[in-house]
């Protein structure tokens, strides 16, 4: 008899950014009830990092450098690889232009004024991202 057969989430990657006062930028999906850190799915063939940078293009309309791994984090549904995207200086902010029909709206909010904005999953996550962030590091998380 054979046991059940290994979970096989999908692949997501993103990126965490910061405005000068330190709040994180989230944006929101026409698709989905909560609020997201940029990003979105890897494609086939498609590396974590190249799919980050991709989907913050596609999502924001910016090229930012990304930088070093932050976060990843497993759960049965999904791989998630969360990147530092650093601080966005004002003129980036201000070139900030939402993927039409994709996002309804970005705020940069406290990490407080975030976690009724996020999944309870997301919150976990977003909790270790921004520990990693401050102390250097790299975090892995199991959800689920």
């Amino acid at each position: 008899m054979t046991g059940p057969e290994p979970a096989r989430p999908r692949v997501s990657a993103g990126a965490v950014f910061f405005d000068d006062e330190g709040r994180v930028l989230l944006v929101d999906p026409t698709y989905k009830e909560y609020w997201n850190l940029p990003g979105g799915g890897v494609d086939d063939g498609e590396t974590p990092f190249r799919a980050c940078v991709r989907e913050v293009r596609e999502e924001l309309g910016l090229t930012p450098p990304i930088g070093r791994l932050l976060v990843t984090a497993w759960t049965p549904a999904k791989l998630y690889f969360v990147f530092d995207g650093g601080v966005l200086p004002a003129d980036q902010r201000a070139a900030i232009t939402l993927s039409p029909g994709e996002l309804a709206g970005h705020a940069f909010v406290t990490a407080e004024q975030a976690r009724p904005m996020l999944p309870p999953a997301q919150e976990i996550l977003m909790s270790e991202v921004l520990r990693a962030h401050a102390d250097g590091t790299t975090r892995y998380v199991e959800q689920g």
